[in-house]
């Protein structure tokens, strides 16, 4: 644990999930496989439904809806409808076949095991500070058995903005009723989670464990190389 600034009081410790809690890296390689066998099975033969299929559609979509970017359940499931409708299938169809294969992507994206000293390290901290996850993704909280650590939850998307944004931040501050800097956020990303956080008033705690995030470009409150480290604090 390596100190940048002055560990404030702080109040609520908000994280970061994916590459903060576990490492989301091989979750999502396994993902990408099992999507494409999902599509092999459901759509015409002969290409392939992999990334390079899909990025097209996903373009598409961010074109004819920026806000997208804010939202990757959605972005996915639009990107998804549009690539049906190319391959023929009518806007209905498209659409529900798009949904169904959101559904299939959460539940696959959900389907691991969070490491047990991370639940230890969760069921420790909450009972002296309140918890919060705020991420930029769509992970199932409730599937990969964590929810019940967190007084609050909050994903990116309808009415937030990805972090750096400072929405699920201010909307966090505001539900527990702190000020900014009685906020400790904790997260793996040099920009979404660091400049996100120290740029709207809170304290951050980067997590290098998994060095995957974008690399630091303004100093966090503190560094730490695993989110273990975080017991230092009780």
């Amino acid at each position: 644990m390596q100190y940048y600034r002055r560990l404030a009081p702080f109040k609520a410790i908000s994280f970061d999930l994916d590459d903060t809690l576990y490492s989301n890296y091989p979750v999502m390689i396994a993902v990408d496989a099992k999507m494409q066998q999902y599509f092999q099975a459901l759509l015409p033969a002969g290409q392939e439904y992999g990334y390079h299929f899909w990025l097209p559609y996903k373009k598409q979509a961010l074109t004819l809806n920026p806000l997208l970017q804010h939202d990757v359940g959605k972005l996915r499931r639009h990107s998804y409808s549009l690539g049906f409708t190319a391959l023929g299938y009518s806007t209905d169809d498209a659409q529900q076949m798009a949904a169904e294969a959101l559904s299939y992507f959460v539940s696959q994206r959900s389907n691991f095991e969070v490491p047990n000293a991370v639940h230890q390290l969760l069921e420790a901290l909450k009972q002296r500070w309140p918890l919060v996850a705020i991420s930029n993704g769509n992970v199932d909280t409730k599937a990969i058995n964590i929810a019940q650590y967190f007084d609050l939850i909050y994903h990116a998307g309808g009415a937030f903005k990805q972090k750096p944004e400072p929405d699920m931040f201010a909307h966090t501050c505001q539900t527990l009723a702190i000020k900014p800097q009685e906020l400790l956020h904790v997260g793996d990303c040099g920009a979404n989670d660091v400049i996100g956080a120290i740029r709207y008033g809170c304290q951050a705690a980067w997590i290098s464990t998994y060095d995957v995030g974008e690399p630091l470009r303004v100093l966090p409150t503190l560094a730490l190389n695993d989110v273990n480290e975080l017991k230092r604090l009780l």
